[in-house]
């Protein structure tokens, strides 16, 4: 019974798929994939500073998308020096790095993931990790000024028995990778060391029911997403992460009383976690306290038919974006000091297949 309501949270999101801080008010960017096969494409929309968007044209990445749900959190990401935009291509095997300009974005390289279907890709101090959750394998590559190299013999199996994984993200120390796989209720941790390469995985049953997307809060708390908390239900959960790899239990599963919360970002300063939740087209919003224990403080309702796929935050943590497939858009909210939702303008027009979001 345990593994069918597994694969019964896996399928309501590849389904549905197939905070607060001091920062700047300057403007920025939100990005997302077109995912068509027949040319995948980043989409750009400007934010404006009072987090308003305004479409702002497409960009090719090279590759082929799949047209269906990637049911992976991360298949688009921004570096953290925010100088880079990185991209999946799940229809053609192949990941895209691009510069960010000032009239957008320019292509500096398309290539060979290392597997099969890459559907999430991660980026520390110039490394770069990509997912490929067709093969089960992770694989590594720097980045520079030309675009994206492969790092020789960096591809790892994930751990024996691995099925459905959904995320890769270093931790921000960039010493750790961490790949949940909600298939199988497992996480797999990888130490990195100074040359990039990662060791062997250390596997870690999953004490929430299908681990899916995640994010670390300020003190590398690892916070994730439960797809599957029993019928209609999700959680989220928090962990520490030990030197060894392994993960141990801070709090929860700590329910969400919504449907499919399958992606998850945590606020710039920290204090708030957000479940993008499909199945009841809403946002959970959950305390963090400093030792990384989590409680929920509600969640706002998106509107009928939103199917809420994916959640970022910008990078100057005062705006949540979440893409919404059912409006065929991007929703923008302003957070609050305590952690609420008020929106702003939104971005519309983008094509049924849009997968993944980012935000700078």
């Amino acid at each position: 019974m345990k593994r069918l309501l597994l694969l019964v949270a896996a399928v309501a999101c590849a389904v549905f798929a197939t905070a607060a801080g001091a920062g700047s008010e300057a403007p920025g960017a939100v990005y997302t994939l077109t995912n068509s096969p027949a040319g995948n494409a980043v989409a750009v929309f400007d934010r404006a500073a009072d987090g308003s968007l305004a479409a702002a044209g497409t960009f090719a990445t090279g590759g082929l998308g799949t047209g269906a749900g990637l049911g992976s959190q991360g298949s688009i990401v921004v570096t953290r020096d925010g100088r880079h935009v990185l991209a999946v291509n799940a229809g053609s095997d192949s990941v895209s790095a691009f510069a960010v300009d000032r009239d957008g974005l320019d292509l500096l390289s398309t290539v060979p993931s290392g597997g099969a279907r890459p559907t999430s890709v991660t980026e520390r101090h110039g490394v770069v990790y990509v997912l490929n959750a067709g093969s089960n394998t992770i694989s590594g590559f720097t980045l520079g000024r030309d675009g994206l190299a492969t790092l020789a013999g960096s591809t790892r199996a994930l751990s024996a028995g691995a099925a459905v994984p959904s995320q890769i993200q270093f931790a921000a120390h960039g010493r750790t990778l961490v790949v949940t796989e909600r298939g199988s209720n497992t996480i797999d941790t990888f130490a990195v060391g100074r040359d990039g390469y990662a060791a062997a995985p250390v596997s870690t049953p999953s004490t929430g029911g299908a681990p899916f997307g995640f994010d670390f809060d300020n003190r590398d708390h690892l916070i994730v997403s439960d797809a599957n908390a029993g019928p209609g239900e999700s959680a989220a959960t928090s962990y520490d992460v030990e030197d060894d790899g392994t993960l141990s239990l801070i709090t929860g599963p700590v329910l969400t009383h919504q449907g499919a919360a399958c992606w998850l970002v945590v606020s710039k300063d920290g204090r708030y976690a957000y479940t993008a939740n499909a199945g009841s087209g809403s946002i959970s919003t959950f305390a963090i306290a400093h030792d990384g224990s989590l409680t929920l403080l509600g969640s706002t309702q998106l509107g009928g038919g939103s199917r809420p796929l994916d959640v970022a935050v910008s990078d100057n943590g005062r705006y949540l974006y979440v893409l919404a497939a059912g409006f065929n858009g991007v929703l923008g909210f302003r957070i609050g000091d305590d952690g609420s939702l008020g929106p702003v303008a939104s971005g519309r027009g983008l094509p049924d297949a849009a997968a993944g979001l980012a935000a700078r």
